[in-house]
């Protein structure tokens, strides 16, 4: 079996070796890069300051094209287009020119994948002026004429929270009154009024 390689691979042209020692590496590192992603150790690497940390240090998720899983995929396609350009009989140029197309191409929809699928999170932060107009239930009494904070219960963004508030009305809010948020005060309570 040996021989067979050694055979089989003094038969290849130089630059058909030069591919193969390109494209079998990188698609080792492509599948375990993706086997890492779908069980989910990828973001790990990701968030700890591996590699694609050093590239992508700009705090946010933007475009991304020098990262390094678009390296890996590059090289993956890179030797692999290169290959089968050679096999086909294609000149040097056209095999390198092409094969470096395919590789920046596939580094774009990929670095485009990576965009797209972040838009798509959400970052969690409360915002509080989300909670403006919307109608909750008061948890904890909340004293009349801003004098203390009570709490209610209310549905912001998607979630229902129990936040601080507070009132300008003459009369203590009691628990269980249903209120709608007016303001925010202090970027920290929710200025209530009873719901009419």
């Amino acid at each position: 079996m040996i021989l067979d390689f050694s055979s089989w691979w003094g038969g290849l042209s130089t630059i058909a070796q030069i591919y193969w020692i390109v494209a079998i590496p990188a698609t080792l590192f492509f599948v375990i890069q993706l086997i890492m992603t779908f069980i989910g150790t990828d973001a790990d690497l990701d968030s700890g300051g591996g590699v694609d940390a050093h590239f992508d240090a700009d705090g946010g998720m933007g475009f991304h094209f020098m990262t390094l899983k678009n390296m890996i995929a590059f090289f993956a396609i890179f030797g692999w287009t290169g290959l089968a350009l050679v096999d086909s009989g294609a000149g040097i140029f056209l095999v390198v020119f092409l094969s470096t197309f395919a590789g920046i191409l596939m580094m774009v929809v990929m670095a485009s994948l990576y965009y797209f699928m972040s838009k798509l999170q959400s970052s969690g932060t409360l915002k509080l002026e989300n909670a403006i107009g919307q109608v909750g239930e008061v948890y904890i009494s909340i004293p009349a004429k801003k004098g203390g904070s009570g709490q209610v219960t209310i549905k912001v963004q998607g979630s229902i929270r129990t936040l601080e508030a507070m009132t300008d009305e003459l009369e203590d809010i009691k628990s269980g009154v249903l209120v709608e948020v007016e303001d925010i005060i202090s970027d920290r309570y929710l200025l209530v009024r009873r719901n009419r």
